[in-house]
């Protein structure tokens, strides 16, 4: 993602996603998502100790940075002036840098995450060989993405996405970029049928909000982190066939 895309993306989006992040259901239900993914890489990684060196490719403003933290010495990069401000005024580790062209020496981490970030990019395999180059051999990368385009919506437009995958797209594009899928699944099947009807209905009218990360649901935020959170337990043991979201670990 090229930086012009980048400063337009972060007029509409950034201060919004600092703003809602830590509380509104889509974000927390990701995260809680992602920390138990989190913790069975830290244990196929054979580290009980919380000293994985992680890094988090286009870290945005910092929540998924702040629980990675956790699980090691985290850091992030990211295009965005803008969003790494967010992330210093947090007191988080950060780096301005292209997903394309990571500042970073090869075999550098133990983890690389791209959260919401692949999407983005406009040569999706480029910044998948970069975050491979600078994993360790026998490291793992956690990759979350959007899934289908006919589920494509007014956060794909604002967020300048390039594209929705289905999960033979994102699997094939990480094993061209060198990786070994350790596993491949669908997210969000909680939210998959409303999410489609929303956004077929705005299809149908025409009528979009500035932002669906800020469509007021105060009221229900806790009650739909709470069902979004509960799909941990089901991906422990088991894939979802479909979802909103497809969730993947790999392995270098």
């Amino acid at each position: 993602m090229n930086e012009a895309l980048s400063k337009e993306m972060q007029q509409h989006t950034y201060g919004i996603m600092n703003d809602v992040e830590d509380k509104h259901w889509w974000f927390v239900g990701r995260r809680a998502i992602l920390e138990s993914f989190m913790e069975r890489i830290e244990n196929g990684l054979g580290r009980k100790d919380s000293d994985l060196k992680i890094l988090d490719v286009g870290c945005g403003t910092g929540a998924n940075l702040e629980m990675l933290a956790q699980f090691g010495d985290s850091e992030g990069v990211d295009v965005s002036d803008d969003a790494l401000e967010f992330c210093r005024k947090k007191g988080l580790k950060v780096h301005k840098g292209l997903a394309e062209k990571l500042p970073f020496g090869d075999e550098s981490f133990d983890v690389v995450t791209a959260l919401d970030v692949v999407e983005h990019l406009d040569d999706d395999v480029a910044g998948l060989k970069e975050m491979h180059r600078v994993l360790k051999t026998g490291g793992r990368s956690l990759i979350f993405v959007p899934a289908f385009m006919w589920l494509w919506g007014v956060q794909d437009d604002i967020s300048n996405h390039r594209i929705r995958y289905t999960k033979k797209q994102i699997v094939e594009r990480l094993e061209r970029a060198g990786f070994k899928i350790n596993r491949a699944t669908y997210a969000n099947i909680s939210f998959f049928a409303p999410i489609l009807a929303g956004r077929t209905l705005m299809k149908l009218t025409g009528i979009k909000p500035e932002s669906e990360n800020n469509v007021n649901v105060s009221a229900l935020n806790g009650i739909f982190g709470k069902i979004f959170s509960s799909e941990k337990f089901w991906l422990k043991n088991f894939d979802i066939p479909f979802g909103v979201s497809i969730v993947i670990v790999a392995e270098k």
